[in-house]
């Protein structure tokens, strides 16, 4: 019998990313390779390489793995490169003749001409279904491509292009299969869920489709990333309320809290209402777990808009917090306004802003000795199981460690009693 061929595929940047690879490496099984990923070694023959290029920290990031690979190939140990994604879509021709021994560049929406370069067939109806790279038990489940938001900062809708949303019924069909293949958790993500269905059904539908999706059976958790407070429907926190196996946990990216700021950004929602929305989110579901993302260093921040974003966060008290720095990227509202602000101080504020909801975390941590909480188990390191609550997102958020002593499944749902707590990290006995 052949070998198979071997591809190995790299990924880069967001959750979404995770999606378009997983959904390429199901073409590449029904052309009868082999497929890996992940692999920063000489095993394949050939590599793809799904790159980010939303900041700078993310095209650094892709461009030096491009070179680690590349080096490999003049060493003979790979035979092909393909380089897809964000990246290319923005800079295509420098990467072309910065890269020579790169056997193509596709931007998004790569697959068909990424398959038919290598001469390989494209299934549209292996689609809904994909190879699932994170952990089994969690899938992430994308419902639109591109953004009709205008954020001064970001270059997702000259990526990505404008929102379009998949059909309730598409995104249902892959979410049952996903659950067939023993996913017990969904992580819903687009570039904005809030804006879901408003372009195909020419009505929000974010809040009709989760209740869809929380009714399938098998389903044991449905989190939902990326909800912009501008148009956010609060049908959605009483439906969260109702239903046992949506998350408690709202990712609500704010971005700023000062009205010069909020202006600048373009985010079309003022300090006062958002205030009030996440207000109304306590109210409503006083248990939950607030996300939030912030950025510092906009062009236009200075020491009082920054000052007044560091007294909201330690007045507010977020349950989860994030914090980036402003990176000037080219054909953004943003770089037209001067980018006069130093690196060092973009880090000092962000560093500030950890430090405070550091102390917070570690302070709503404390308040969790001795409660009961249900788990489920991501992995397995050495002495401990690493695992999350409802509260927390894979990758981003809290941990709960478990000692190895209990012998424990990884993928299982475990209810735990708290005994001990750190800053971002919980520790536990299971009850068996």
């Amino acid at each position: 019998m052949m070998q198979k061929k071997t591809i190995n595929f790299i990924t880069l940047g967001c959750s979404k990313n995770t999606v378009d690879t997983e959904q390429t490496m199901q073409q590449f099984l029904a052309n009868n390779y082999h497929v890996q990923w992940e692999e920063y070694n000489q095993s394949a023959d050939n590599v793809i390489i799904n790159t980010c290029g939303f900041i700078g920290d993310a095209k650094e990031e892709s461009i030096q793995t491009i070179i680690y690979f590349e080096n490999l190939k003049q060493l003979g140990k790979i035979k092909k490169i393909y380089v897809v994604g964000c990246l290319v879509e923005r800079y295509k021709k420098e990467l072309e003749q910065e890269f020579p021994l790169v056997d193509g560049f596709y931007g998004v929406n790569f697959l068909p001409q990424l398959l038919a370069s290598i001469q390989l067939q494209y299934y549209p109806e292996h689609l809904k279904t994909r190879v699932i790279s994170t952990p089994s038990h969690y899938a992430y489940l994308k419902i639109a491509e591109g953004c009709n938001r205008q954020c001064s900062f970001c270059a997702i809708p000259q990526i990505r292009g404008t929102h379009i949303s998949k059909t309730i019924n598409t995104i249902l069909d892959e979410a049952r299969e996903l659950i067939a293949k023993g996913v017990k958790e969904i992580i819903l993500i687009s570039q904005d869920l809030v804006y879901y269905g408003k372009d195909y059904y020419k009505e929000f539908k974010l809040t009709e489709l989760v209740e869809q999706i929380a009714q399938l059976k098998g389903l044991q958790w449905l989190r939902l990333h990326y909800l912009h407070p501008l148009f956010f429907d609060e049908k959605l926190l009483t439906l969260i309320k109702q239903h046992k196996n949506i998350c408690s946990y709202i990712d609500i990216p704010i971005q700023h809290i000062s009205d010069k700021m909020l202006k600048i950004m373009q985010r079309g929602i003022s300090k006062k209402e958002t205030i009030r929305l996440l207000e109304k989110i306590r109210k409503i579901l006083p248990d939950a777990a607030i996300r939030t993302t912030l950025l510092v260093g906009h062009p236009g921040e200075g020491k009082k808009e920054f000052n007044e974003l560091k007294q909201f966060v330690t007045d507010f008290e977020f349950d989860r917090l994030g914090v980036f720095t402003y990176s000037h990227e080219e054909n953004t509202p943003a770089y037209l306004m001067a980018d006069n602000m130093s690196r060092k101080i973009k880090e000092s504020r962000k560093d500030e802003l950890m430090e405070i909801q550091r102390d917070i975390s570690y302070g709503k941590n404390k308040k969790m000795r001795g409660k009961t909480i249900e788990v489920i188990i991501d992995s397995f390191e050495t002495d401990y199981f690493i695992g999350r609550t409802q509260f927390d997102s894979p990758g981003v958020d809290n941990e709960v460690l478990i000692p190895a002593k209990y012998n424990l499944k990884v993928g299982n749902i475990y209810r735990v009693v708290i005994e001990s707590v750190g800053d971002y990290e919980l520790t536990g006995k299971v009850l068996l």
